[in-house]
């Protein structure tokens, strides 16, 4: 007889596998930098109406087909049709990709992690040169966060082309990562389960701590002013509506096959649609929340680099510094008129009052402005490790903060990691071939082995621009085809009455418009507009650059890819989508083979 199919304890713990694995380090590291990139909180506006006509319904679509089919990605669709189990296979290409990587970041967080105990904490200070008279040259030139980044973490080589060796410290760090990674999926839903309710729920504690923390932090409300003042203007900006659309697409982590995997293991009487409204309301809650706590500490950490900036010529409260004094003497104000308080708006009246003799001394103050601090704007692993640990230095009792922080990383990374895992795992397992001649156990512990051994790349000196390489092209344009691929094969090859029916015999609730609408015409245009700006921009574009560190200016500076580099982003691009019409066509030909075969002999 065939095996029972596991199931979740209980709706509860579904939905809180879904929040783990779609709330990661895109709401913490990626939102708010849109939101400082697109007008503050005018983006919110197109990143609403997306979760509304984008993200909702999609999350929806993939929930109900894996709980209809109660099978992983590759059986899912090849159940609606055989010709479309490249659609699954692709999903568990781009999910292998995105394994192989992602948990890099976890090792990352657990090296910050064991550093967070020192004190004081290791990148709050330049360590000293060789000789012991002063400080590290390349520290002096970057500052002491950036050196422990990009030289004690990553010991980075100057370009791509010097792969360098394998860090011994990252890698063992990655080891552990993946370590914990398979004990929590060891048995599959049954450890999963239980590990979902700490990886979903603790990085709130976290952030609602942070936030406490934040708001009394000197110089928060500037951050939070700039954050919330809307830019209107950035309405009309195309490129605000396409990462609005973008954040929201990846932010839930449609297209992995994750989705689905979690909704295969659920009673078919489940009410995904509810649950669908629900990750995806929390999911964007959480993105606005940790907005509002980066924000304040991005406050505190520009007006703290404002004020040093101010002080950096003249007596300790910063009223006769070198920017306060030339204003003074320029306009002829009262001594001791200007402080760091009144600073930027007497500025402001100053330029306005008398622009020509303002633009003769703005050379010489622009450098400090609290608003070209706040200007500065930072994603990914450089918000997350540069701006974050420049912010937690400075504050009172640093280590326990960092401790904190670093936990609440880990917990969002480990809780992703769980989704992308099932994404690979499921399909696998599903499979009567595999399943048969090896148990759970160690098919988990074979696709973990695997995307350890292959992730020791990105511990080598120039394992950050591979990382950047996989992070900017293994999962776009291949998302965006899957999705597509999905709906358009829901409602148009399966039939959207027939779906509609299915969904009704399960749950015993007719599905609305809204769903149907969005489903059948509204989000498979929104794709297609997103595929074709992707495609025009990377066009545009011309030849793809990346970002290099160069130690003897303590900086980044741009570079271009080596061709081998651009035939890898082609690879990986390629080796994912084409799996979608690769597999049709050897279907096709399979189909008409067999049919020749039984054909009558004449």
């Amino acid at each position: 007889m065939e095996k029972t199919r596991p199931l979740w304890a209980n709706p509860l713990q579904f939905v809180f596998a879904c929040i783990s694995y779609a709330v990661g380090l895109g709401n913490v590291w990626r939102f708010p930098y849109l939101c400082q990139m697109y007008g503050g909180g005018s983006f919110l506006v197109p990143y609403i109406i997306m979760l509304i006509v984008e993200g909702m319904p999609l999350l929806y679509l993939e929930l109900a087909v894996g709980q209809r089919m109660r099978q992983g990605s590759i059986g899912a669709w090849r159940t609606i049709s055989p010709y479309l189990s490249g659609v699954g296979i692709a999903s568990v290409v781009v999910s292998f990709f995105l394994s192989m990587y992602y948990n890099v970041i976890n090792a990352w967080a657990f090296w910050y992690l064991f550093h967070s105990f020192q004190d004081p904490l290791p990148w709050s200070v330049c360590p000293l040169n060789g000789n012991h008279t002063g400080y590290d040259e390349e520290c002096e030139k970057a500052s002491s966060t950036q050196y422990f980044w990009y030289r004690k973490t990553l010991n980075i080589s100057p370009s791509l082309q010097e792969n360098g060796g394998v860090q011994w410290e990252p890698a063992l760090c990655l080891l552990l990562a993946w370590l914990v990674v398979y004990l929590c999926i060891l048995r599959g839903t049954e450890s999963t389960g239980k590990v979902v309710y700490f990886t979903a729920s603790l990085p709130y504690c976290v952030l609602i701590i942070y936030l406490i923390r934040g708001l009394t932090l000197h110089g928060a409300t500037n951050g939070l002013m700039y954050m919330f003042t809307p830019k209107m203007e950035q309405l009309a900006n195309p490129k605000a509506w396409v990462n609005a659309a973008t954040q929201i697409f990846f932010s839930l982590g449609l297209g992995f096959g994750s989705l689905i995997a979690f909704a295969s293991y659920n009673e078919p009487s489940n009410n995904c649609q509810k649950h669908a409204i629900i990750v995806s309301l929390i999911n964007s809650f959480t993105s606005i929340f940790a907005s509002i706590v980066t924000f304040s500490i991005y406050g505190f950490k520009a007006t703290f680099n404002y004020e040093n900036c101010l002080k950096n010529e003249g007596r300790s409260d910063g009223v006769f510094c070198r920017v306060t004094l030339l204003l003074t003497n320029t306009f002829d104000l009262e001594d001791g008129f200007l402080t760091a308080s009144n600073l930027e708006q007497v500025k402001g009246y100053l330029a306005s009052a008398y622009p020509s003799k303002y633009s003769e001394v703005f050379p010489h103050i622009k450098n400090c402005s609290l608003e070209s601090e706040l200007d500065t704007a930072v994603q990914g692993t450089g918000l997350a490790f540069i701006v974050y640990t420049e912010a937690i230095k400075n504050m009172e009792v640093s280590q326990l903060w960092s401790v904190l922080y670093f936990f609440m990383l880990l917990m969002l990374g480990i809780g992703s990691m769980l989704g992308n895992t099932a994404a690979i795992l499921t399909p696998l397992t599903d499979s009567k071939i595999i399943s048969s001649h090896l148990p759970k156990e160690a098919i988990s512990g074979l696709v973990c082995l695997v995307n350890c051994a292959i992730g020791m790349v990105f511990t080598m000196e120039a394992g950050n621009y591979w990382f950047d390489i996989f992070n900017d092209y293994a999962a776009t344009l291949s998302l965006l085809l899957i999705v597509l691929v999905e709906t358009i094969a829901v409602c148009y090859v399966y039939g959207l009455r027939r779906f509609e029916s299915d969904l009704k015999a399960m749950t015993g609730r007719a599905v609305s418009w809204y769903w149907k609408v969005m489903w059948a015409g509204v989000s498979p245009l929104l794709i297609v507009s997103l595929f074709v700006f992707y495609l025009s921009d990377y066009i545009l574009t011309g030849t793809l650059k990346y970002q290099a560190w160069d130690a003897s200016q303590g900086q980044l500076v741009t570079k271009d890819y080596p061709a081998y580099a651009l035939a890898v982003i082609g690879l990986l691009v390629a080796s994912s989508t084409m799996c979608i019409p690769l597999v049709a066509l050897g279907t096709f030909v399979l189909h008409h083979l067999k049919r020749g075969d039984a054909a009558p002999v004449a």
